[in-house]
């Protein structure tokens, strides 16, 4: 009995200690496509539908800009004031759009290839609340929180974007309220940045901010750090103006976009799944011709969002098996048209987490991985449908998240691994078993991924180790964390002249600084 725990310990060491990228089970932009819930002949009618609703049913509400632009290309604008768009000008705009791109992070180890089938985990969303699982609370979440999320964020090693997670309750103007987010999430994290801004002023002013932080406007450019997610669709068919103004800034100032169509079946998309996919995916074509025709090649994320209604009540139920379908089906059309592509799964319409939490993120998420879109937001840290954000989630979900990867990566199957002298040599003359041989201690990292914070020990293990809770140790772990992660992403010179231009909220002495 004194060896087992001592061997125990040793095996954790060895499983926690830092892998080198090269031995690691899984790598940001494992190749997902292997769920294809739509056969072919389904993907080419979807297709076929998706320009027909273009074509015939087109967009309301476009800008004086949008119109002109988009006439200018060749849309339509009709006597009934919707703007048109024949299929052949549609299928330019997909032709000059990048079929795959970067996402920068500030440090260029977080930088990402979107594009193929390629897969990678984001936060985003825009909780009013923080989800307290030790007070079983809710609360208004605040400019600290976000901060605190990217921070934690930044040290969890299958998220890799943050996107804006809750919306800043503490800031009552909304030009300081989206300046702050950006700046919030840029001073807690070095991976990539996606947020969002209500009106277009307010992006010119956070370009001039991010500017500094880079260095300047050519090194911004050079390496933009920081995307728009902007909602520049009001489903069905029907243009945001403010919105379409913000993206219109963000095209001009180099900024990656992703263009958000984030209906709901059976309220604003039809309730039948494959109309959902056909009018997300129309919603987003729709926006690609006009960034295209703002500037031909400017880098975009299609994210067909098709989100999901319980029919009973109307309510919004982020964690139904439909939700991973809707996704999974409109990433299997990102992958046909070769375009990058993300959507939204993994939220959960539990309050806390739980069960129902842990089994709705993971069902729905990995459709979406195994079907290979590029990014997929909300995949951590978000409750009660969208209302709230957990930051003790966050790492909890981080064990989820790798997990799922490990399955979208797959089996490899070569001479070696099918391992045949290896069973010959245990069967026929060797020990019997496997659990000493040179081949299994040689992939006991590379093949195999070890959560941080799931149980695996024995019913004994676990009653001498106290009963250990997941949620308390995450909250332990958050604490640990945000006592001692103080990153400084924005050079103290730059953040000097960010505070003086600029109305942040966050005290030096919260950043690190003081």
């Amino acid at each position: 009995m004194a060896r087992r725990p001592g061997g125990r310990q040793a095996r954790k060491a060895q499983r926690s200690a830092p892998l080198a990228d090269a031995i690691k089970p899984v790598h940001p932009g494992e190749s997902g496509g292997q769920f294809k819930p739509l056969a072919e002949t389904d993907v080419a009618a979807v297709t076929e539908n998706v320009f027909r609703i273009l074509e015939e049913v087109g967009f309301a509400d476009a800008t004086p800009h949008c119109i002109e632009t988009c006439t200018a290309a060749g849309a339509v604008l009709g006597d009934d004031g919707r703007l048109r768009m024949p299929r052949s000008l549609v299928e330019q705009a997909m032709e000059q759009a990048p079929h795959s791109l970067v996402l920068h992070g500030q440090d260029p180890r977080h930088d990402l290839q979107i594009g193929g089938s390629k897969v990678h985990f984001s936060t985003a969303g825009a909780a009013v609340m923080i989800a307290d699982p030790e007070g079983n609370r809710y609360r208004d979440s605040t400019a600290q929180d976000l901060y605190d999320m990217a921070r934690i964020v930044d040290t969890c090693e299958h998220i890799h974007i943050f996107q804006r997670t809750c919306v800043l309750r503490d800031v009552e103007d909304n030009y300081a309220m989206d300046l702050n987010t950006a700046y919030c999430a840029v001073q807690g994290t070095s991976k990539h940045v996606g947020s969002s801004w209500v009106q277009a002023s307010h992006v010119e002013r956070t370009l001039e901010m991010l500017h500094i932080i880079a260095g300047g406007e050519a090194e911004w450019r050079a390496r933009p750090f920081v995307s728009q997610s902007n909602c520049f669709v009001v489903p069905p068919m029907k243009f945001a103006v403010d919105a379409l103004e913000c993206l219109r800034v963000a095209v001009e100032g180099g900024m990656p976009v992703l263009l958000l169509s984030a209906g709901q079946a059976g309220a604003t998309t039809p309730a039948c799944l494959a109309g959902a996919v056909s009018q997300a995916w129309a919603e987003c074509l729709g926006g690609l011709v006009y960034v295209n025709a703002i500037q031909p090649g400017a880098p975009a994320i299609l994210g067909a969002w098709p989100f999901v209604s319980d029919l009973r009540t109307g309510a919004m139920s982020g964690g139904s098996p439909e939700q991973g379908l809707l996704s999974a089906a409109c990433a299997q059309l990102g992958v046909a048209f070769d375009l990058p592509f993300g959507t939204a799964c993994g939220m959960t319409d539990s309050k806390m987490p739980d069960f129902q939490a842990g089994a709705e993120r993971a069902s729905t998420l990995l459709a979406a991985a195994l079907s290979g879109a590029n990014i997929i937001y909300e995949a951590a840290g978000m409750y009660a449908s969208l209302l709230g954000a957990c930051p003790e989630s966050l790492l909890l979900d981080n064990d989820v998240l790798g997990s799922a990867m490990r399955v979208t990566r797959g089996i490899e199957v070569t001479p070696e691994t099918l391992s045949f002298d290896e069973i010959k040599r245990v069967c026929t003359g060797g020990e019997g078993h496997y659990l000493s041989s040179n081949q299994t201690l040689k992939v006991m990292q590379s093949e195999y991924i070890y959560p941080e914070f799931s149980d695996r020990a024995s019913p004994t293990v676990w009653e001498e180790n106290g009963k250990p809770e997941l949620v308390r140790e995450a909250a332990e772990r958050k604490r640990a964390i945000l006592a001692s992660h103080y990153p400084k992403h924005i050079a103290d010179s730059a953040d000097e002249r960010v505070r003086s231009q600029f109305p942040i909220f966050l005290s030096r002495e919260s950043v690190g600084r003081g």
